[in-house]
Parts: C-alpha cells; sequence; structure tokens
C-alpha cells in the first residue's frame, strides 16, 4: 500500500496542473464575465461556439489528414529533403517544413539527428523558421478563420522565410560564422514517434492493426488538441470584440505603412501565440481596424517566437545561432506584412 506521505495532496497537484490548461483559462474568463458583465456572458459563450461550430468541418479534415500521415510514417519522406546538396536542402527543408507531421518535441531529436549526421545548418534553419509558421492543420485553421488569401498568403511566407534564412545562414558560414553551432547533445528520444531515418512510409496503413491504432491515437489526441486551443483564442476573439474599442486597434496597428506593421511584429513576439490560438485572435483585430499587413506580420512573429519552436532551436544550438533564428524571424515577419499589405 502507498504511503500517504509519499503523495500527501493527490487533488490539489492535479489542480495545479489544471489551472495552466486552456480549459481553465476558458473556465476563469467567462467567470469574470459572469460577475462583472453578466448581461454579456451569453454572448460570448454564443459567438465563441457559433464559430467553433463553424471550424469543425476544417478540424475534422485536419485532424483526419495529420493522422494519416503520422500512420503512414511519413516523417521518412521530410528526412529526404536533407539529402544531396546543400542549395538543394535548403529548398527541399523550406517546402517541407510545412509538411512535417511531428509535435513539439519529436522535432527535437529529429534535427538533433540530422545535425548530427552532418546536415548542414543552413538547411536546418530553412526547416525550422517554416515548420512553426505552416502545417496542414494550421492552414486549414487559418482559411476558415481569415479566409484563403490570408492561409495561402501565411505558407508562401513561411517558406519564403525558410529559404531567405537558409541562404543567410549559408552565406554567413562562408564568411566564418557559426563554425560550431551545436551544444552538447543528449541523445534521447521523447517517444512520441518513429524514428524518422528508419523505414519506409506505408500509405495503406489501415492494412496493419498497429497503424490503425496509431491513427485512432492520433485522431483522438490531435482532435482534442485542436477542440481545446481554438475554444480558448474564439472566447478571446469574443472578448475582444466585446470589450476592445475598435478606435484603439486602428490607432495602433490599422492604417497603411511599415510602421503599424512593425509594431505588430514587436508586439507578436512576446504574445508566443502558437498558430492555432493566433488566426481566431487575429479576425477580431482585423474587425477591430488591424490591418491586413499587421496581421500577418504578428502571426508570423508570433509564431516564430512560441514557446515550443524556440524550445526547439536553444536546446540545440549555441546562443549565436539562436539569436540568428530569433533575428531572421522577426525581419522575415515584418517583410511578410510589408509584401503581404502591398499585394492584398
Amino acid at each position: 500500500m502507498t504511503d500517504i506521505a509519499d503523495n500527501p495532496w493527490p487533488i490539489g497537484r492535479d489542480l495545479k496542473a489544471w489551472l495552466f490548461t486552456p480549459w481553465a483559462f476558458i473556465a476563469l474568463m467567462l467567470l469574470a464575465v459572469l460577475v462583472a458583465d453578466a448581461t454579456q456572458f451569453v454572448p460570448v459563450i454564443g459567438f465563441a461556439v457559433s464559430a467553433l461550430l463553424n471550424t469543425l468541418p476544417y478540424i475534422v479534415f485536419a485532424v483526419l489528414l495529420i493522422a494519416g500521415l503520422k500512420a503512414a510514417g511519413a516523417e521518412t519522406v521530410i528526412a529526404e529533403a536533407f539529402k544531396g546538396r546543400e542549395t538543394r536542402m535548403i529548398l527541399m527543408a523550406a517546402m517541407f517544413g510545412g509538411l512535417a507531421p511531428f509535435c513539439s518535441c519529436e522535432v527535437i531529436p529529429f534535427i538533433a539527428g540530422l545535425l548530427a549526421l552532418g546536415a548542414p545548418l543552413s538547411a536546418v534553419m530553412a526547416f525550422w523558421l517554416s515548420s512553426p509558421l505552416i502545417d496542414p492543420p494550421t492552414l486549414l485553421i487559418t482559411a476558415a478563420a481569415l479566409g484563403w488569401p490570408f492561409a495561402i498568403g501565411k505558407a508562401v511566407s513561411a517558406v519564403a522565410l525558410g529559404l531567405f534564412g537558409g541562404f543567410a545562414i549559408k552565406a554567413a558560414m562562408g564568411a566564418g560564422w557559426f563554425a560550431e553551432p551545436l551544444r552538447a547533445i543528449k541523445q534521447s528520444r521523447c517517444g512520441c514517434g518513429p524514428d524518422p531515418f528508419t523505414g519506409k512510409p506505408v500509405w495503406r496503413f489501415w492494412q496493419t492493426q498497429e497503424r490503425r491504432e496509431t491513427f485512432r491515437a492520433e485522431f483522438i489526441a490531435n482532435g482534442i488538441f485542436l477542440i481545446k486551443w481554438l475554444a480558448l483564442a474564439y472566447v478571446l476573439e469574443a472578448l475582444l470584440v466585446t470589450y476592445v474599442p475598435a478606435s484603439a486597434i486602428a490607432g495602433l496597428v490599422g492604417g497603411e505603412g511599415i510602421v503599424p506593421i512593425g509594431i505588430a511584429a514587436l508586439v507578436g513576439m512576446p504574445a508566443y501565440l502558437n498558430s492555432y490560438v493566433a488566426p481566431p485572435l487575429l479576425a477580431g483585430l482585423i474587425d477591430q481596424g488591424m490591418s491586413n499587413g499587421a496581421a500577418m506580420a504578428f502571426m508570423i512573429s508570433g509564431a516564430v517566437s512560441s514557446v515550443p519552436a524556440m524550445a526547439a532551436v536553444w536546446s540545440l544550438v549555441k546562443k549565436p545561432v539562436f539569436a540568428a533564428y530569433f533575428g531572421l524571424g522577426v525581419t522575415g515577419a515584418v517583410v511578410s506584412g510589408v509584401i503581404f499589405q502591398t499585394l492584398v
């Protein structure tokens, strides 16, 4: 029998863990509305529920797609991008960064293995910069919240940013910079996926019991993940539309020119919003007067500076490389915002 002294407050620990989940933030925000402004309680919930239901078809398709990729073992296809000449690797890494079916911790051993095998830092940087910006679920969620022009613009920006970062690092290494980019790496896996360097993808995954089980587990896990974060995003959007004056948003990040775009990129950096929360929130900001270019800059800088993305880079490379990653990401966010504002 377990000694109660070994686990004196299990309920307290569970409660503490729950308080740091999206569900807890949703509950606390709605409770605050109920207490402070009860007349808006039902409208806020109605707004969030309606928006979530409108996005549901995109969620289902995205979850089916990512579960299928994981069950088929599509990671091996991504690993192929890091073979051949350096220029080819940069091109392929930037494009495949948006297709990688990795969770936030699996990308770390994947990249560690690539660097250990001698993959150039330039190609890895291209992958790092494009990967947090777009993937199949993010593309669909962005399209649902902001429309297909915005989703396609973000996908193009992700690839362009990967190429920009990859070739910039290649030029810097040619000038003698980043000669020893890696920290000391402990060879361990996080246990959330197969080794991407072994085997071949099996696209007819439903013919194997083990892969069917993988599909089921990934479908459930990713479905819960997307729903909880999007529920939080739509509650935030409802609160934003209800309580933040449109004039305040328009005055800060509205209008033409590079200044609102630069401000949006700087604000997006510390926001640490993942790519599932940002689109619905930005839809509310655009309705309140935010320019399209500023919204694009905000979303790109926020994705690059999100905690999982930065943790992956920080855990593997030395500080100068990390600083280069961050600087390239923010510069790319501003440039992407300016170009998107000009074209749309």
